[in-house]
């Protein structure tokens, strides 16, 4: 099974080629410049896949993300329509982005940024009521497997959480209250007018693409606070800047922007609203990643005898 590794930001040999060469010996991965017959390509290993990464590769079924998200190689211009396309699935990914979450709750509702304010200039604040996580009404925008541990674990801390997705979970998540468009035309918004603290955790999708932007984060409520650990392209930037300055929005994290890295001049590093961190709510552990691509590949094609 000859696969190539080809992405356009990464050195995914120098991150993944031991554990392949460990953990996955059957699959034969060699980079570009490596390949001497194209034809006996049949599976790419990628993130962000140059424009015409595939066009080389007649015989390509199969291409693996080694991350959570695939929105890089589903716009590659040169994916052919029949590839099929396979994300990471690693239990520790969704842990990752559950305890992640769920410390940015707690940073918002006990208002950390003030402390940490506050320390700096040796003031004694405390803040004696709404500690309570009945306090905070959580909403978690998106309920895959993400969504879903992301809100068991807020369920386990005390917090009132509710979720929105296109359609209704089967069987339903205890403890989690679910609005969905599935039901109701206007489920999106009511879900919003309740969320204190919103989570967002969707795919970039031509549907989720700029969902929160000025007139849905206005359907928040007063002082609520945006976690958006979705991806970029989904949050309007200068609208969430305005929410913030205006006061309607009271701080804000943000895990995934519209440019990445995030440009050193870009005036969200310096808000003093928004607590700014690069791309890393969950990231594959490579043995884990490896051992994902592998399983799928060789369900896909098995050895022969």
């Amino acid at each position: 099974m000859i696969g190539v590794l080809s992405c356009s930001k990464l050195d995914l040999r120098d991150i993944y080629g031991a554990h392949f060469e460990t953990l996955a010996p059957e699959l034969d991965l060699r980079l570009p410049h490596e390949i001497d017959r194209p034809e006996d390509v049949t599976f790419m290993v990628t993130f962000a896949p140059a424009p015409d990464a595939f066009t080389p590769y007649p015989n390509i079924r199969a291409v693996y993300s080694i991350g959570a998200g695939v929105d890089a190689i589903t716009s590659c211009p040169s994916l052919p329509s029949t590839v099929a396309v396979h994300r990471v699935e690693d239990p520790d990914q969704a842990r990752q982005m559950a305890g992640f979450a769920a410390f940015h709750v707690v940073w918002h509702h006990r208002n950390m940024g003030d402390c940490l304010a506050n320390q700096k200039i040796g003031h004694w604040q405390r803040q004696l009521t709404g500690l309570s996580p009945r306090a905070r009404r959580i909403g978690v925008l998106g309920f895959g497997h993400m969504g879903r541990t992301v809100a068991k674990a807020l369920v386990a801390l005390g917090y009132p959480v509710a979720s929105y997705s296109r359609s209704c979970p089967n069987p339903s998540e205890n403890g989690v209250t679910h609005y969905s468009s599935q039901n109701s035309a206007g489920a999106f918004d009511d879900f919003l007018a309740q969320s204190d603290i919103l989570i967002n955790v969707l795919p970039l999708t031509d549907q989720t693409r700029g969902i929160l932007g000025a007139e849905n984060l206005a359907k928040l409520p007063q002082g609520a606070a945006l976690i958006h650990l979705g991806r970029g392209g989904q949050v309007d930037e200068a609208a969430l800047m305005d929410a913030l300055d205006r006061g309607h929005l009271s701080g804000a994290s943000l895990d995934v922007f519209d440019t990445e890295p995030l440009p050193t001049d870009h005036p969200l590093w310096r808000h003093q609203k928004v607590f700014v961190t690069p791309h890393v709510a969950c990231i594959c552990e490579p043995p884990a990643a490896v051992l994902s691509i592998r399983r799928t590949q060789l369900e896909r094609q098995p050895l022969t005898a």
